[in-house]
């Protein structure tokens, strides 16, 4: 049986250029966000404009952070997206009301229980998991712990926190994800992408899944 390859969203997609540069490379998926106190915040119209040039079979992501309602409401109105990613506190309830596939972030704190996260957000897509911080609800740029990924949950995974071209091969052999997710592993300055790192990291996911397959 043949191994699935690893999936690979880069987040954080603010200009033009970086979004042709991670299409070119192979991105599955680039996303979005819409949280104004990120330094890789998109408004709407820019995110529209950037929905436009995307190429088919490639997704788009929403990332928004304990928004209201009718702000997740407004940026639908007029953003194609095809999946929405909640990174904040938000309830399952809020998660589920929009009509859109959906992934909840869960931020690791050691004394997490994955399995019981997954049980109360039915009906999601998959878990990001990205790195706790108590003063930021992500983008922290820091690994944590992968051992605390039950491996039975690992298809239903999005792995993401402190991932670039040097560790994502070995996050992949160990983890087994569904998907990884990258934003500052990628970048040369917070919300600027460099396509050589995209191209870097796309080659390393490919070393992991080999490694993942048992392919030498």
């Amino acid at each position: 049986m043949q191994q699935p390859r690893t999936r690979v969203k880069i987040c954080g997609i603010t200009r033009s250029e970086d979004l042709e540069a991670a299409v070119a490379v192979g991105a599955d998926a680039v996303g979005f966000v819409f949280y104004p106190p990120s330094p890789r915040a998109v408004g709407i119209e820019q995110a529209a404009a950037l929905c436009q040039a995307l190429k088919p079979f490639v997704s788009a992501v929403g990332l928004f952070v304990d928004a209201r309602p009718e702000e997740i409401e407004a940026v639908l109105a007029q953003v194609p997206l095809d999946l929405l990613q909640f990174h904040g506190d938000e309830p399952p309830e809020l998660c589920r009301r929009f009509g859109r596939r959906w992934i909840k972030a869960i931020r690791m704190r050691p004394d997490i229980d994955l399995e019981a996260e997954y049980a109360r957000f039915v009906g999601t897509a998959g878990l990001l998991l990205d790195a706790y911080d108590p003063n930021r609800p992500g983008g922290t740029g820091q690994r944590f712990d992968w051992g605390l990924i039950p491996p039975r949950l690992a298809s239903k995974i999005i792995l993401a926190g402190g991932l670039d071209a040097r560790n994502v091969a070995e996050a992949i052999a160990q983890v087994r994800p569904y998907g990884v997710d990258v934003s500052g592993g990628v970048e040369r300055a917070k919300g600027i992408k460099d396509p050589e790192r995209m191209a870097s990291f796309m080659r390393a996911v490919r070393d992991g899944d080999r490694r993942r397959a048992g392919i030498s």
